[in-house]
């Protein structure tokens, strides 16, 4: 049969046009231009105030993992805050979003005609959420089982953690801040989640010359306040101190109040955590009708002894955004106790970071060039490269937790708190495309995650600045970087 040689230049022209079709109308991911990026970015880097300073910054692909800006990537630095990056992935690694903590009402005696013939054990199983309205309930329970008598002692038992309660780089002058708080497996947490922690609100009298009025939440007498604070005309400056005397839980407040001045918070760190979760289920025993007959102290609750009411904290998935928006310190030391507990069943920083670091491995991270002492990075000794960070940040995103983890990071410029978090202030134009942690401290500065570029390609970054002496212009430069990626 004859062909038809005639047919074979038409059939080429489709189908060239055909594959021009597929190529223009087919997905194409966008690409960063580097060398703009590199000039720019370039140029950002040589600001005067970083003379003296070490500086490192990470810029990878979202979509590949590649580096696209490397500045002093593999520099070992202090990661501040940062580090509470590498906690909450090995928390939701090793724990699971939906894991949740326990905190457990036991006795070794029973109830018989509203007599409790025996101690009461609240037995902490670290559950950092723990509030008063959560004892209110449990005592409520309490009641409801007919408990009106304690004829025993009220015991808390912490041994679900070590009894180490500062990781070891904490300075003692840091201790009675609230993010510097002791860490118990038995707890309280105040409304803002911080641990351990007891909120003064301090507001001036009616009248010139009078003590301030002060508050605490939550209620309690385990604190001592000692009031020095005396009410000035409206003209005067504020001058107000809150101090905790080291090794005791003796609250001086001291200083000048006007008139016309607006109430004042500070957030104070209890010396002894588990004493304090025992006052505050002493008290809320107390008002609910039930008599205590013994004493309250720490012990180790007895074999056989029974379970009367387990209360279980919110999930890990929602124990993140306090943890990571809003910075808890307290959050980060008792998740890095748990892994321990979990995996070694000691709850100790030593065990808890072995097994994170393993975890990390798993993830490509060079834990040689990685040196980890708490899981808060308050500690000055912590130390890792920007690159290992930004290359962390790449690996989970394949985790089905992914996105749990993602919607705990700060959201820049976004007003409310439980959403933009430490960034709420921060970069406002940014349109909520920029998800990232932030990590503060003394001559310490850093921020890394995750920002949509104007031409909707995604990029991971990480920013470490140590040894810097004005952490605003730190921010200011951060912020430029950011800002920079997304105007690509």
């Amino acid at each position: 049969m004859k062909q038809n040689n005639k047919l074979y230049p038409l059939n080429c022209v489709c189908i060239i046009i055909f594959i021009l079709f597929l190529q223009v109308s087919s997905p194409v991911e966008a690409k960063v231009d580097t060398y703009l990026l590199n000039q720019k970015l370039d140029q950002i880097m040589e600001k005067p105030f970083l003379d003296g300073a070490l500086t490192s910054l990470s810029i990878r692909s979202a979509t590949s993992g590649e580096l696209v800006y490397d500045y002093n990537g593999d520099y070992r630095l202090k990661p501040a805050s940062n580090m509470k990056i590498l906690t909450a992935v090995a928390a939701l690694s090793i724990l699971g979003g939906d894991y949740c903590f326990r905190t457990e009402l036991l006795s070794n005696g029973k109830v018989k005609w509203g007599i409790l013939h025996g101690d009461l054990i609240v037995k902490g199983k670290g559950d950092p959420t723990l509030q008063k309205s959560n004892i209110e309930e449990m005592v409520q329970k309490l009641k409801k089982q007919g408990v009106k008598v304690i004829r025993g002692d009220l015991i808390g038992d912490d041994t679900w953690y070590d009894d180490v309660r500062y990781s070891i780089d904490l300075p003692w002058s840091d201790e009675m801040m609230g993010y510097g708080s002791a860490i118990s497996a038995l707890t309280v947490s105040n409304e803002e989640y911080d641990v351990g922690t007891v909120k003064f609100k301090v507001s001036p009298s009616d009248k010139f010359g009078e003590q301030a009025q002060i508050v605490m939440e939550p209620t309690n007498t385990y604190l001592e306040i000692v009031n020095l604070t005396n009410t000035v005309n409206e003209q005067a400056k504020t001058n107000l101190s809150i101090q905790r005397e080291h090794g005791s839980n003796r609250i001086i407040i001291e200083g000048n109040v006007p008139i016309n001045a607006t109430e004042m918070e500070e957030i104070i760190a209890v010396w002894e955590p588990t004493e304090f979760a025992l006052h505050i289920f002493k008290q809320s025993l107390k008002k609910h009708g039930i008599k205590l007959l013994g004493d309250i102290s720490r012990g180790v609750t007895p074999e056989g002894a029974n379970v009367l009411i387990s209360h279980s904290s919110i999930p890990l998935s929602e124990v993140l955004i306090p943890f990571m928006k809003l910075s808890n310190n307290g959050y980060g030391e008792m998740l890095i106790k748990e892994i321990g507990k979990v995996k070694t069943d000691e709850g100790s920083w030593e065990n808890g970071l072995d097994v994170s670091e393993q975890t990390f491995s798993h993830y490509g991270i060079n834990t040689d060039t990685v040196f980890l002492r708490d899981g808060s990075g308050i500690s000055h000794a912590n130390l890792i490269p920007a690159n290992e960070i930004s290359k962390l940040l790449y690996s989970i995103q394949k985790e089905d937790w992914f996105t749990t983890f993602f919607q705990s990071l700060p959201v820049a410029g976004n007003s409310n708190k439980m959403i933009g978090g430490t960034l709420r202030t921060r970069m406002k134009n940014s349109q909520g495309r920029v998800r990232a942690k932030t990590g503060t401290l003394t001559t310490v500065s850093s921020i890394s995650g995750y920002i949509e570029t104007k031409s909707g390609e995604t990029l991971i970054f990480s920013v470490l600045i140590n040894n810097i002496i004005d952490n605003k212009l730190a921010k200011k430069l951060e912020d430029e970087i950011i800002m920079t990626l997304q105007s690509l």
